[in-house]
């Protein structure tokens, strides 16, 4: 398994961080009625967002080090006599 993959939340943590995000949305608005599908809709983009944002920084910055790894490697053009 790969570095990105185990980052990336099950489907349990996902729906998780969701309620709670969605729990504080309804919190914000005093648990006031007839806003809870707008919560969880909200909270959903929100966590959809920040899981996308943790992969993809996660993603270039191994990129970048294995991209930095392949240059070092390449030795320096030796100048002829």
């Amino acid at each position: 398994m790969t570095a990105e993959i185990q980052d990336k939340p099950t489907l349990q943590q996902r729906h998780d961080m969701i309620a709670l995000a969605a729990y504080y949305l309804a919190e914000q608005r005093a648990f006031a009625p007839g806003g809870a599908d707008k919560d969880w809709l909200e909270a959903e983009e929100t966590i959809d967002a920040m899981i996308a944002d943790r992969l993809l920084s996660r993603t270039t910055a191994l990129e970048t080090g294995r991209r930095l790894i392949r240059n070092a490697l390449v030795l320096p053009d030796h100048e002829q006599a």
